[in-house]
């Protein structure tokens, strides 16, 4: 029997994604007890508000991110996004930040797979320490992911990049090829080895390059 294996951070007012973006504001547009002068008497509803910068929580980026001619959100294909093969690639931060194209080495087919890399830094989430050092994607790797044709490529770290190189030049290989990518992912240790699933599926917005997703697995 299948399982499903959530792998998505919880939003909630106040949470801090990335070093200087604001956090999400939650409030309420209409009250429960507001809402009961509009409809029958034991009758009332809730609608909740959100005001918060794309970059918010687990995330996808699609190539108009990166690229101004790229695919936004509203183009993106499905095939990219929903009940893709998946391959969980293992490298623990602890040995390096730094994660270069021998790391997919071993991967013996990643064309038309979702390839989400496990760093185990989401156990750093909501501290000083996800902030500062966070593992990364080297260009080399990027390169033998386009050239190797993955669909898609996630990580459970604040970004793909190393954020002291201004160039961003995994964002920029990637997205450019339209490989969307998915960060802050989290619970990735809890991924099979074997064959998965994955789902990671934003809201369908127009002229907008990232939104928040629902990442998960589905694994025998």
């Amino acid at each position: 029997m299948s399982r499903l294996i959530d792998l998505s951070h919880e939003i909630e007012h106040g949470l801090e994604t990335y070093r200087g973006l604001p956090a999400p504001v939650i409030s309420e547009y209409m009250s429960r007890e507001s809402s009961r002068s509009h409809y029958a008497p034991g009758t009332e509803f809730h609608i909740g508000k959100i005001a918060m910068v794309a970059n918010t929580g687990t995330y996808l980026d699609s190539p108009f991110h990166r690229h101004a001619d790229g695919a936004d959100l509203a183009a993106l294909p499905l095939e990219r996004l929903a009940d893709l093969e998946g391959v969980v690639v293992r490298a623990p931060f602890e040995k390096g930040r730094a994660i270069d194209a021998p790391a997919f080495a071993s991967v013996r087919d990643l064309r038309g797979r979702a390839v989400l890399v496990h760093t185990g830094f989401d156990r750093h989430w909501r501290t000083e320490r996800y902030f500062t050092g966070n593992p990364f994607l080297t260009e080399a790797a990027a390169s033998l992911l386009v050239e190797r044709g993955a669909a898609l490529v996630g990580i459970d770290s604040l970004n793909i990049d190393d954020t002291g190189d201004g160039h961003r030049p995994v964002h920029t290989r990637l997205l450019a090829a339209g490989i969307p990518i998915v960060e802050h992912l989290t619970n990735l240790a809890a991924l099979p080895d074997g064959p998965f699933r994955f789902f990671a599926v934003p809201p369908k917005v127009k002229a907008f390059g990232t939104f928040p997703v629902r990442a998960f697995a589905k694994a025998d």
